[in-house]
């Protein structure tokens, strides 16, 4: 019944979570690591964070990412060169460091500013509720001012009643080093589930607009960022970069995406490409330019694992003398905030690993499998209907992480399934008739199911249910020239042992299988 993210049983609220550099964190585990090729243009990237500022078990914490910022900035203009940090969007829902406040995000958005970001833009979770896009409005963008970037969004100020952008529509600004003139536009991709206090424009029809023709026609420019909550391999992007380059035949162009959780980069031609840089803090990703404006600049990516073994290895420092004080500062917020949440609070120990999609359904070590038998059988039972059979339904978009073995914290709770939706109850409906309606729901538009192109016991690593929509349309197809579907361009989860190979993801994309620095075995 389920190969992608289908419909199955049903479930209440779950999650996992592994502080990053915050007590009680596993050390980094050293290894022979990849190096980063410096440019005169460099670039950090990250995107779909989720709320996962405290990271991951032997991971590091936003804390950390802003010392390894900091430091990468200073090594970049130390050789001449420029750096530039990216963000785009998502960064709300999906953890206990922003789910379970009250509000919401009541520690997430000040710990998150402390990061010095050039350019970012909004993602879909920011503008699901109201709340949510009220506060982005009103705390993220003052947080960050020009640096953020709505080309085609627009809210209700909660103040005045007015229909305005949610942010700048585009940013012009010169880099401190090189003096590059850049022009930058922020987009989110063709979105329809939004709250009705925001209104999100068609990409293919914002491209169209006047000030947007008036600014790709400014002759002050070196290259163009385009940056936005869109896949790197997507109509969206294709149009964007269409129209830029009808008007500017040679002028470089850089995308940075996401939403669709993985690791992906894409050549739209020689003077083009875009990254992805995967989710959940697991990766800051790397890009640099050199030759900016030529006809032939040279771009080069790096998946930086975020680790701290990883950050002292692209720094040059060490445990010693890596931490900054601001970034100490901000380890220090996090952890506060941990503790006021009592996010580590223990409900449970789990016995063993329940994955989402690194096994396939139904399989004793599938999370689904668990819930169908284990959960729902107990969760959903009514005392007074004695006898009755009981049928529940849930989308398996609604789990968003796995369980590991070992302590179920408060914290996993919202990890495993951050949503408050909860069932409609039906009562006395035919036990034949409610079990046809899986099969229906399945094969309705709106539901992913499996693809002819595929076989039955394909199932997407690690894949949200956006990616396996990707994978099996045409949007999968690269905008570039190299018409490669994206299977081959996927990510898989590591499970061979090998020498100098540990945890982690491995990545085929436009650049090669040279992807992350830290080596890894996929499955």
């Amino acid at each position: 019944m389920i190969a992608c993210n289908l419909l199955l049983g049903a479930l209440l609220t779950l999650s996992q979570h592994a502080h990053a550099a915050q007590p009680g964190s596993a050390s980094p585990l050293p290894a022979k690591l990849r190096d980063i090729t410096w440019g005169k243009l460099n670039f950090l990237h990250t995107t779909d964070t989720h709320g996962w500022l405290a990271g991951h078990l032997q991971d590091a914490d936003w804390g950390d990412y802003v010392s390894f910022a900091s430091h990468m900035r200073e090594i970049a203009e130390s050789q001449g060169s420029d750096l530039l940090v990216i963000d785009t969007g998502d960064r709300v829902e999906g953890n206990g460091l922003y789910d379970a406040s009250d509000p919401k995000g009541k520690y997430l958005y000040e710990i998150l500013k402390q990061q010095h970001i050039d350019l970012l833009s909004s993602g879909n979770h920011e503008l699901y509720k109201k709340n949510t896009s009220d506060a982005e409005f009103l705390t993220t963008v003052p947080g960050f001012r020009d640096s953020y970037i709505a080309s085609n969004i627009d809210i209700i100020d909660p103040r005045s009643g007015d229909l305005v952008p949610l942010g700048p529509r585009f940013r012009k600004l010169t880099t401190k080093v090189q003096g590059y003139r850049i022009m930058a536009f922020g987009f989110l991709f063709d979105f329809t589930g939004n709250y009705n206090n925001t209104k999100v424009q068609r990409v293919e029809d914002t491209v169209k607009e006047t000030w947007f023709q008036e600014a790709i026609r400014d002759e002050d420019i070196d290259l163009f960022i385009v940056l936005g909550h869109v896949p790197v391999r997507s109509e969206e992007y294709e149009a964007v970069h269409r129209e830029i380059r009808n008007v500017r035949g040679n002028i470089t162009i850089q995308f940075f995406g996401g939403h669709l959780h993985i690791r992906d980069y894409a050549r739209y031609d020689a003077q083009s490409s875009g990254l992805a840089s995967g989710r959940f803090m697991e990766t800051i990703g790397f890009l640099s330019i050199n030759d900016v404006k030529s006809s032939t600049p040279n771009f080069s990516r790096r998946y930086i694992d975020s680790n701290l073994f990883s950050y002292y290895h692209h720094t040059g420092l060490n445990e010693t003398s890596f931490q900054t004080d601001h970034g100490r500062n901000v380890s220090q917020m996090i952890q506060q905030a941990r503790h006021a949440l009592d996010l580590d609070f223990v409900h449970g120990c789990a016995p063993k690993d329940l994955w989402v999609d690194r096994t396939p359904y139904p399989s004793n070590d599938s999370i689904y499998t668990w819930l169908e038998t284990e959960v729902l059988p107990q969760s959903i039972r009514n005392p007074s209907r004695a006898g009755k059979s009981a049928f529940a339904i849930v989308n398996t978009g609604a789990i968003r992480f796995d369980i590991f073995k070992g302590p179920f914290t408060q914290d996993s709770t919202f990890i495993v399934s951050p949503f408050t939706s909860g069932f409609n109850y039906i009562k006395d409906v035919p036990l034949n008739t409610a079990k046809r309606i899986v099969a229906l729901l399945n094969g309705a538009s709106k539901i992913l199911t499996v693809s002819s192109e595929q076989p039955q016991g394909h199932y997407c690593p690690l894949a949200p249910p956006q990616q396996c929509a990707y994978q099996v349309s045409d949007r999968a197809k690269p905008a570039s020239q190299h018409q490669l579907m994206i299977q081959h361009h996927e990510q898989a989860v590591i499970s061979k042992p090998g020498p100098q190979a540990f945890p982690g993801y491995t990545t085929i994309d436009d650049a090669g299988d040279d992807d992350a620095d830290s080596p890894s075995w996929a499955k």
